[in-house]
């Protein structure tokens, strides 16, 4: 399995669609904040607009997708003078239509959704994104055919809405999110697992980390996994990273070891073992320091959540 879709499975990633907005001129549409694990995102069919979070205002253009990790609170601005933030809505059988509170005719066609995760791995892994996400779809042939069938399929199934619709576009929103973390690579302004994972000097290296993450992975061990000189490989990770070969593995080694409390009976000991840690201790110490709770506490919250389960 690739790097990007162990990823995504580990964070047990679930997407809706929630609303078709259709916006006239001089429009300001409030989206309030998400809960802790979930994350929005639009994508711009047609026309131009603004997105702004916080003090971060983005221009968008057909083909233009943005992700906000934390779930903060944000605008769309559509041209033209503003006049009502108020929207109405219509409730279909699989997402809501938002259009402009006085009905003019719209001027963008944007999708809005949301992104959940699991506590453990997919914590992780969206707090490692840059927040927001921006990527543009439309810049080259090859993103710009796949944008296209996308849309269409995506609209195809606004229009019909009728039964497997939520599941269709559920499924679309998740090959989005895919598209997303393959493309972003080169927008990347931190250390994040996504960009390691989708670089191709790297990959190899970065595979076997999150493939066998209880191995005894040494520099040595990884640079000749990459077909690199030692000095070469520190110096392509840290540069395409931006950050060290040590803490990716750190994190790589506790996404795996919440998947197996989250999905397995395996003592806390056993799972410490499996994911590379020489003492249950130090295992513990590392979980709490990333992700604020122990692997106990964590695995009974997790047994308790609705929609849990447990490989037999």
């Amino acid at each position: 399995m690739d790097s990007v879709s162990r990823l995504l499975r580990m964070a047990r990633l679930g997407a809706a669609l929630d609303k078709r907005c259709l916006l006239g001129a001089g429009t300001r549409m409030n989206v309030p904040a998400y809960g802790e694990l979930e994350a929005p995102f639009h994508v711009l069919l047609d026309g131009a607009c603004r997105l702004q979070v916080g003090t971060v205002l983005l221009d968008l253009r057909p083909g233009d997708v943005v992700m906000i990790p934390s779930g903060a609170p944000h605008r769309v601005i559509t041209a033209g003078e503003a006049g009502p933030t108020g929207t109405a809505e219509t409730a279909g059988e699989a997402f809501v239509t938002t259009r402009s509170e006085h009905g003019e005719e719209p001027v963008i066609d944007l999708f809005c959704g949301h992104y959940t995760f699991d506590a453990g791995a997919g914590s992780l892994l969206f707090a490692s994104l840059p927040d927001p996400v921006h990527v543009s779809f439309g810049q080259s042939a090859e993103s710009d055919e796949v944008l296209r069938m996308l849309s269409a399929l995506m609209r195809g199934e606004a229009l019909r809405e009728g039964e497997g619709t939520a599941a269709i576009l559920s499924a679309l929103c998740t090959v989005l999110l895919a598209m997303v973390l393959r493309t972003a690579r080169g927008e990347a302004t931190g250390a994040t697992l996504w960009t390691a994972a989708a670089d191709g000097r790297i990959a190899s290296a970065v595979e076997g980390m999150l493939n066998e993450p209880g191995a005894d992975w040494t520099i040595e061990r990884l640079s000749r996994a990459a077909a690199m000189s030692r000095a070469t490989f520190l110096r392509h990770f840290s540069r395409d990273t931006g950050t060290t070969v040590g803490a990716f593995l750190a994190r790589a080694r506790l996404m795996a070891a919440a998947e197996l409390l989250t999905t397995t009976d395996a003592t806390v000991a056993s799972v410490a073992g499996q994911v590379g840690y020489s003492s249950e201790s130090a295992f513990s110490r590392a979980f709490r320091a990333h992700l604020g709770t122990t692997p106990a506490r964590f695995r009974r919250e997790r047994t308790q959540a609705p929609g849990t389960t447990k490989a037999g």
